[in-house]
């Protein structure tokens, strides 16, 4: 039996996003921390990482081996 989630797979899901620096390069970088289907949980998420962002990371594209193949 597959999992629940793949059903969702056409539904946005949402990332918390830090910067961070790099120790080696000291470059900045972003650093994904929590991801939801929820975009209230995310928000609330984000409010215990000062200065990060919530992205939204759009649904993957539905295409299929059966869709791919014709």
């Amino acid at each position: 039996m597959g999992c629940a989630c793949q059903g969702n797979a056409s539904k946005p899901k949402y990332e918390v996003v830090t910067t961070v620096v790099d120790p080696r390069t000291q470059q900045e970088k972003e650093k994904v921390v929590f991801t939801s289907a929820s975009k209230p949980t995310a928000t609330t998420v984000g409010k215990r990482y000062p200065g990060s962002t919530i992205r939204e990371v759009p649904p993957k594209n539905a295409t299929t081996a059966k869709t791919a193949g014709q």
